[in-house]
C-alpha cells in the first residue's frame, strides 16, 4: 500500500515540475484529448485536419506520429504518450512554433502515471470503451475510472459516443458544453425549429446538442452520411469511421467550425496510416489495420467479410502479459469470419511466443460452422507471405494486430525494425515476380 502511494506521489510530483520547467504550455495553447478503447488516433488525426482546414496551426499526437505545424514524424516510442517532461516539451515546441490548437491522445496507462496532469485542456473526447488493460487496471471498472478522470479534469467541453453503452458514465461530469453525437439514439432536443441551421442550433443550445448522422452508407471504397442538409463522402472503409468522424465533427463544432468546412476536410483524408489501410488494391486487397481487441477485430471483420469472396486473416497477440483473456477470443472471432487463418507472432516481449500462439488456439472450435483453414507459422514475414500466396483474385488479406508500428517488440526488452504495410509490399512483390 505504501509502495503503491510513493509511487503515485512520484508520478504526480514529475507531471508538475515537468509543467513548471517548460512554463505550463498548455494554458496558452487550446488543447484537445481524446480518449477511448478505439479509434483514438484516427479522432486526432481528423480532428486536426478540420482545424488545419480552418486556417489553425496545429501540433498533434496519437500512436500513430507526431505533428506540429506541417512537420511531422514518426511515433517509435512503441508507447501512445511520452512521458511527463516528453508531452510538456511537445507543447512547449508546439507553442513555441505558434501553433493554436494541439490534440493529443491520451491513454489510460498515460493517465496512471499522472502524464496528463497540469495540461489545461480545452476539450475531452470520449470514443468508445471495451474491455482491455485489464492485468494493469486490475478490473474494467477501474480502466473505465481511469478514463473518467480526463473529463473530471476537463471543465469546458466534453464530447461523447452516445452510442457507447458506458456513454452514461462519462455523462455524469460536469462541463460547460457537451456535444454528443450518435448514429441511432435521438433527435436534437425537442421544441427545435428543424428549418434553423445546424450552426444556429450549436449557438443557442450548445449544453445538449445531439449530432447526428443519418442515411449512412458503407460502400466498397469508402463511407457516406449525412448531419442536417450536409452530405459527407470519405474514402475511410468501415462503419466504426463514421462514429470517428462525427467525434472530430464534433470538435471542430466545438470550435465554430462549420459543418462544410469539416466536410470539406475530411472528404480530402485519403486514408489513416495502419489503421484499414489499402497496402495493395489489386488483383487482391492487402489491408493492414492495428485491430488488437476483440471487438476491432470483429469491427475489421464485418467491414471486409463478403460471402462471394475469401477473407484471409493474419492474427497475433501481444506478450508481455498483457490481456490474456483475449487470446482465445482473437482465435475464436477470426474462425467466425475468415476463410483462411495465419496465427503468428506479434509482440511477445518476454513471453513465450508458441505459449501466446497455443492460447490463440485454444479459442478455435472443431465444431465451428464456418471451416476455416488454420495455419500456425511463428515468423511473421512467413505468416504474411503465405497469407499473400493464398490469395485469389477480388480475395482480401487483413494483416491485424500492428498497423503501422515500427518495432517488434521480442525478449531482452529488444526491438526489432518493423512495419507490415512495408513487409507486405515486398511479398507482394515477390510473389508478382515468381509467376
Amino acid at each position: 500500500m505504501f509502495f503503491s502511494f510513493a509511487k503515485n506521489i512520484y508520478h504526480f510530483l514529475w507531471a508538475f515540475f515537468s509543467a513548471l520547467f517548460y512554463g505550463f504550455p498548455s494554458q496558452k495553447i487550446k488543447v484537445i484529448g481524446v480518449t477511448g478503447t478505439q479509434g483514438k488516433s484516427t479522432v486526432v488525426d481528423l480532428a486536426a485536419r478540420i482545424l488545419e482546414e480552418q486556417g489553425y496551426k496545429v501540433a498533434s499526437l496519437s500512436s500513430i506520429r507526431f505533428k506540429i505545424g506541417k512537420k511531422e514524424w514518426l511515433n517509435s516510442l512503441k508507447m501512445t504518450m511520452p512521458g511527463r517532461f516528453g508531452i510538456q516539451r511537445f507543447l512547449k515546441k508546439a507553442l513555441d512554433s505558434a501553433c493554436k490548437y494541439a490534440v493529443l491522445e491520451v491513454t489510460s496507462e498515460g493517465i496512471m502515471q499522472h502524464r496528463q496532469k497540469f495540461i489545461d485542456f480545452d476539450a475531452a473526447v470520449f470514443t468508445n470503451l471495451s474491455k482491455e488493460h485489464i492485468e494493469r487496471h486490475g478490473s474494467f471498472e477501474n480502466y473505465k475510472r481511469a478514463k473518467g478522470k480526463l473529463f473530471g479534469q476537463t471543465k469546458k467541453i466534453h464530447i461523447l459516443n452516445i452510442d457507447d453503452k458506458n456513454a452514461d458514465f462519462f455523462s455524469r461530469f460536469s462541463a460547460k458544453e457537451k456535444y454528443k453525437f450518435t448514429i441511432k439514439n435521438g433527435q436534437e432536443k425537442k421544441g427545435l425549429d428543424n428549418n434553423v441551421s445546424m450552426e444556429e442550433k450549436l449557438i443557442k443550445n450548445r449544453d445538449f446538442e445531439i449530432i447526428k448522422a443519418v442515411n449512412y452508407r458503407e460502400k466498397e471504397n469508402g463511407i457516406s452520411f449525412e448531419i442536417g442538409n450536409t452530405e459527407f463522402n470519405l474514402k475511410l472503409l468501415g462503419r466504426f469511421n463514421i462514429y470517428n468522424a462525427l467525434a472530430a465533427i464534433c470538435a471542430g463544432l466545438s470550435q465554430n467550425i462549420s459543418l462544410e468546412t469539416c466536410k470539406k476536410a475530411l472528404e480530402k483524408v485519403k486514408e489513416i496510416p495502419g489503421r484499414m489501410e489499402v497496402v495493395i488494391s489489386k488483383p487482391f486487397k492487402i489491408i493492414v489495420d492495428y485491430a488488437h481487441t476483440p471487438q476491432s477485430l470483429t469491427k475489421v471483420c464485418e467491414t471486409l467479410k463478403n460471402e462471394n469472396k475469401k477473407l484471409i486473416c493474419v492474427i497475433g497477440s501481444a506478450g508481455g502479459g498483457r490481456d490474456k483473456w483475449k487470446r482465445p477470443k482473437v482465435g475464436e472471432i477470426a474462425q467466425k469470419y475468415c476463410g483462411e487463418i495465419i496465427v503468428t507472432n506479434e509482440d511477445p516481449y518476454d513471453e513465450n511466443p508458441e505459449k501466446i500462439l497455443d492460447e490463440i488456439f485454444s479459442g478455435f472450435r472443431e465444431d465451428s460452422q464456418n471451416a476455416a483453414s488454420i495455419h500456425r507459422i511463428l515468423d511473421r514475414r512467413e505468416a504474411i507471405k503465405k497469407a499473400l500466396g493464398l490469395a485469389k483474385l477480388n480475395d482480401t488479406v487483413i494483416i491485424t494486430g500492428k498497423g503501422c508500428e515500427p518495432w517488434m517488440c521480442v525478449r531482452g526488452g529488444k526491438k526489432i525494425p518493423w512495419d507490415d504495410r512495408k513487409i507486405a509490399r515486398e511479398e507482394f512483390q515477390n510473389l508478382k515476380n515468381n509467376y
